[in-house]
């Protein structure tokens, strides 16, 4: 589909949705996509538990795509096959880095503290590129609430010749919290130990009273996203 005929699109659908619920938005996603084509990308982080809720509502085959950096908290692992379970999700493919593309740039698996970007560009946003090749659109979790730097997310956009849906755009925190305790969902184990945004092992941290969900990922660092988001 041209560019132009995209934006057009996006700019229609983010007329449409503007007061959707995360289930309209999901189930719009499904509408403008061919079957099949929609991929959710989940962290499996501390918030994730909802918006997986909502897309197993909607419809429980839709592929949802996990990265497995390498550098994943254990428990982490751990809270997705719990989660998979529970929601009966009928597609999840945890998606790997190319091993030659590490060997080649991160031999001693210390690239994360030499080079943050380029770790976030070989492990996660290659990594998703290549699984997003057979997909025409995602599905993500990110929240207006979560920091400073995603206040704007608008609830559909163009990520490259893409469509992006953000379904929880418009949640709060509260309302999160409701599905969590409507659907007796579990909590992720590190959650307890202060952790409010997860990602990988080496770049995050706990988060301090009265900080941004996220600002325990790469503290310290001017970085504040991996990159396989790069709109505000």
């Amino acid at each position: 589909m041209p560019p132009s005929t995209l934006a057009l699109q996006v700019t229609e659908l983010n007329d449409l949705l503007r007061d959707a619920s995360p289930a309209e938005v999901i189930a719009a996603a499904l509408d403008a996509v061919d079957d099949k084509k929609l991929a959710v990308i989940s962290s499996f982080g501390t918030q994730s538990g909802a918006l997986l809720k909502i897309v197993a509502d909607v419809d429980p085959t839709i592929p949802v795509l996990f990265i497995d950096t390498g550098w994943m908290f254990a428990e982490t692992l751990h809270y997705r096959d719990a989660l998979v379970e529970q929601l009966r999700l009928r597609d999840v493919r945890s998606v790997l880095p190319e091993e030659a593309a590490l060997h080649r740039l991160d031999p001693a698996a210390d690239l994360w503290s030499a080079n943050p970007d380029l770790c976030c560009q070989l492990r996660k946003v290659d990594t998703l590129t290549s699984a997003m090749a057979d997909f025409d659109a995602s599905i993500n979790g990110r929240k207006r609430f979560q920091a400073s730097t995603r206040a704007n997310i608008p609830i559909v956009e163009l990520d490259g010749n893409r469509l992006k849906f953000n379904p929880f755009a418009q949640m709060t925190l509260r309302d999160i919290e409701l599905i969590y305790a409507a659907a007796s969902l579990p909590q992720h184990p590190l959650v307890v130990a202060g952790f409010s945004s997860i990602g990988c092992m080496p770049c995050t941290s706990r988060t301090l009273p009265g900080e941004d969900p996220r600002a325990g990922r790469w503290r310290g660092s001017v970085k504040t996203e991996c990159g396989i988001h790069r709109s505000t």
